[in-house]
């Protein structure tokens, strides 16, 4: 196939186990107010809605041994640690079981958000996109594939520490929607494909970070990335 410019190299992720080969990303998704507790100090009402999701572009993805370069047009950005699941295929209307199948691997990632960027755009009823989507806002771990996930993958523990202090905690039991119901549910509006991630939601204790922070993110038994604020 002939192009008429040399298209963008292929967007990757590290795979644990894997040295010699990468996950190919295609889309990410991510999942808003999907625990309780984050819906509750958002000021929202934590009941089992309709899932809301919003999407992040894949060049504004940063992996292992990348730092978090801090976006010099916001003065509040925010950590938001989640699980992300890698997909390995994909489809239209999934059922739970076959959501299920899709799933290659899972990942620890940050949603990072500039807070207030977020603000403007939601008084002025615009999209969220300047405040989410902007060059290493969505922070990824290595893919761990199932069969290297030493814990269930929708119970375990997830956490986020700055400068060694504890900061966000929670386990993915405590989602509201589950994996499988995300996967079939975003399958109803977007024709997901092989090497799409989702963010699946973050528990309560979003804050800032500034530059000179450094952040360690783990999903228990599965994935951890460290980075540094510069």
């Amino acid at each position: 196939m002939a192009f008429p410019f040399t298209p963008p190299q292929q967007i990757s992720l590290a795979i644990y186990g894997g040295p010699a080969i990468r996950y190919p990303v295609n889309n990410i998704y991510c999942v808003a107010r999907n625990y309780a507790d984050h819906a509750i100090e958002m000021g929202h009402d934590p009941e089992r809605e309709a899932p809301f999701f919003f999407m992040k572009p894949a060049n504004a993805l940063s992996g292992p041994g990348d730092n978090f370069i801090y976006p010099d047009f916001s003065e509040d950005v925010h950590h938001e640690v989640e699980m992300v699941v890698g997909l390995q295929s994909g489809g239209r209307n999934l059922s739970e079981e076959e959501a299920l199948a899709c799933i290659y691997g899972y990942g620890v990632g940050l949603d990072m958000t500039a807070r207030d960027r977020q603000a403007e755009l939601k008084k002025a009823g615009r999209p969220w996109e300047l405040a989410k989507g902007f060059s290493g806002a969505a922070v990824c771990s290595a893919i761990s594939p199932l069969e290297l996930c030493d814990s269930n993958p929708d119970a375990t523990d997830i956490s986020l520490s700055i400068n060694g202090e504890l900061r966000q905690q929670g386990n993915t039991a405590q989602m509201i929607w589950k994996t499988a119901e995300l996967i079939s549910t975003l399958s109803r509006y977007f024709p997901l494909e092989a090497g799409d991630l989702i963010y699946t939601g973050t528990p309560a204790g979003v804050g800032p970070v500034k530059p000179g922070d450094h952040l360690v993110c783990t999903l228990e038994g599965i994935a951890a990335i460290e980075l540094d604020v510069v």
